[in-house]
């Protein structure tokens, strides 16, 4: 990394917070730990990360209510926020993204997926992102040229509906962000467009059976998010 990468961890649990900042720390990436939301606040003044990472269910102030005090600030409108829950219920993954989080991560947390799940949310900060302008994108086997509208899979050019094309376009523009069905529909068709709730679906089966179904993950409830 060309820059120093701030990471804050807050945890009500210091065996997962021990964990998690091991393995960042590893990352070469700079760590801040708290082990609750107050103390969390009191440190983001100095600290002022790049990414904190927020438990849930934590003891006083929890991870949400954390995320809309930081929300309430614009002093800290460029800072990422991605929660760490134990909870599958899509209802949670709604209230947390609602809150003004831009992501969640599922415990238990294995290191590697950790890790990957960290650089992908990293990749939506300002000061980190690199310009995907005219640009081609090598995902693994997949190849994406922004300015021919085209992609290839291990080779093999692969046709796609211009629609499908802005569709995964907006998809890898923020590798792990969850894309809302509402925010699809308005960058992707227009607010003038009319269409069906079906159009997303339709056109994300499309997208898998043309570039494989392991990119695009199905937040159920909420949206759809790429992920290599």
């Amino acid at each position: 990394m060309t820059q120093e990468v701030k990471i804050m961890l807050v945890d009500d649990e210091e065996d997962i917070l021990e964990f998690l900042e091991y393995n960042l720390v590893n990352e070469g990436y700079v760590v801040e730990t708290a082990i609750n939301g107050n103390l969390a606040l009191e440190k983001l003044e100095k600290f002022n990360p790049h990414l904190m990472v927020l438990d849930i269910m934590m003891p006083g102030l929890n991870g949400i209510e954390v995320c809309e005090k930081l929300r309430q600030n614009k002093q800290w409108d460029d800072i990422l926020i991605a929660f760490l829950t134990a909870r599958s219920e899509s209802f949670t993954h709604v209230s947390a993204l609602d809150s003004g989080g831009d992501d969640f991560i599922s415990k238990p947390v294995k290191p590697s997926v950790f890790k990957s799940r960290i650089k992908a949310i990293l990749r939506r900060h300002p000061s980190l992102m690199q310009e995907q302008k005219n640009e081609i994108l090598e995902l693994d086997k997949l190849i994406i040229n922004f300015d021919q509208y085209n992609v290839t899979k291990e080779g093999k050019s692969i046709n796609l509906a211009k629609k499908e094309f802005e569709l995964l376009s907006l998809l890898v523009s923020k590798p792990g962000k969850v894309f809302k069905r509402a925010e699809i529909l308005k960058k992707v068709w227009g607010q003038e467009v009319i269409v069906g709730d079906r159009t997303i679906d339709v056109h994300i089966r499309k997208l898998r059976e043309k570039i494989g179904s392991a990119y695009i993950q199905t937040i159920k409830g909420v949206g759809y998010k790429f992920d290599f």
